[in-house]
């Protein structure tokens, strides 16, 4: 047999398109357990900014100069449709054709959104798996770890992050001189190598500090924030909690958690934390305008809208790849 004629009787790899609605999930099952709020096993280190017995709450020092550019850093996703990859293995392969995008928005005297990216891909563990070409756009195969949901959505997850640190980069890049601040929507995981730059966590599935110090974080005022603490669980970053105004009277309402690099010197983390309860309480959302606030920030929200209206009519895209797999 020649080397065409054995390339010949491989099975091309294709796909066929998942005929339910991929808001829903897949159709053969996916199951969600746990707690929505459960405890968590990290590694605590209290005092870092003053003894744990001492906590209380604490007024941003004013003190600290206000970088002249605050940066903010933003991404969203959606899967266009779920798809079953057909190639060399005897049983197709579930997949995922996802839209995602990231956007960077400026507020420097005035608020502009500096740069978006807007990428799409296929994410599959088929070894095999090739671009998909459709009429209104191209899905680049990514490789997923394996096959199940939550490891479909990480190997998006992982590049929607890898897109994010690309945009922060190439703009920093191109104001080599700038002194500005950047906040990331989310857990810094896997950019805290970003110079100055603070993540930014306003939803809490998971209670970090014991009874007494998460008291505190209930004790907080709008603007008033934490010490900051060190903590470690795959990986170790330092935090503290800050209350936005406008959230009501529970006692969580209104809180978000701020971290930075392990890395960084304490008087660098003081200067990040003050900053963080100077400058975001004033841009948090107003209820009637947006259903999270006031954690969803105003350059974060509208942010948002653009980058979910760049990545294109989701009905638009399931058809054009729904026709693409009926070749």
């Amino acid at each position: 047999m020649t080397p065409t004629e054995a390339e010949a009787r491989v099975p091309r790899p294709s796909f066929s398109v998942d005929p339910w609605d991929p808001s829903y999930g897949m159709a053969f099952g996916e199951e969600l357990t746990g707690d929505p709020l459960h405890s968590s096993t990290a590694e605590l280190k209290l005092d870092l900014e003053v003894p744990a017995d001492r906590w209380q709450p604490m007024a941003p020092d004013l003190t600290w100069p206000v970088p002249p550019t605050i940066l903010f850093l933003d991404g969203v996703r959606r899967i266009d449709a779920r798809v079953w990859v057909h190639g060399q293995d005897s049983q197709p392969l579930p997949g995922i054709a996802a839209s995602y995008a990231a956007g960077l928005v400026c507020l420097n005297g005035a608020a502009r959104i500096a740069d978006v990216t807007v990428e799409r891909g296929l994410f599959s563990p088929a070894a095999d798996a090739a671009d998909i070409d459709s009429r209104h756009a191209r899905y680049v195969a990514r490789k997923a770890a394996g096959p199940a949901p939550d490891q479909l959505s990480l190997a998006l997850q992982q590049h929607l992050s890898e897109a994010e640190v690309r945009l922060a980069l190439l703009f920093r890049a191109s104001q080599p001189d700038a002194d500005d601040l950047l906040f990331v929507d989310g857990p810094l995981r896997g950019r805290t190598h970003l110079d100055r730059t603070v993540g930014y966590v306003k939803t809490h599935h998971t209670t970090y500090l014991p009874p007494e110090q998460a008291a505190v974080v209930g004790a907080l005022q709008p603007g008033q924030r934490t010490p900051a603490f060190t903590m470690g669980t795959s990986w170790r970053r330092n935090s503290w909690y800050l209350r936005l105004p406008g959230a009501g009277d529970a006692p969580w309402a209104g809180v978000v958690r701020l971290e930075c690099s392990a890395d960084l010197p304490l008087t660098e983390v003081r200067r990040l934390a003050d900053l963080s309860a100077r400058l975001l309480p004033p841009l948090a959302s107003s209820r009637h305008k947006d259903p999270r606030a006031p954690q969803n920030l105003v350059p974060i929200g509208g942010l948002e809208r653009e980058l979910r209206r760049r990545l294109g009519d989701q009905q638009l895209l399931y058809r054009s790849l729904s026709a693409a797999a009926s070749g």
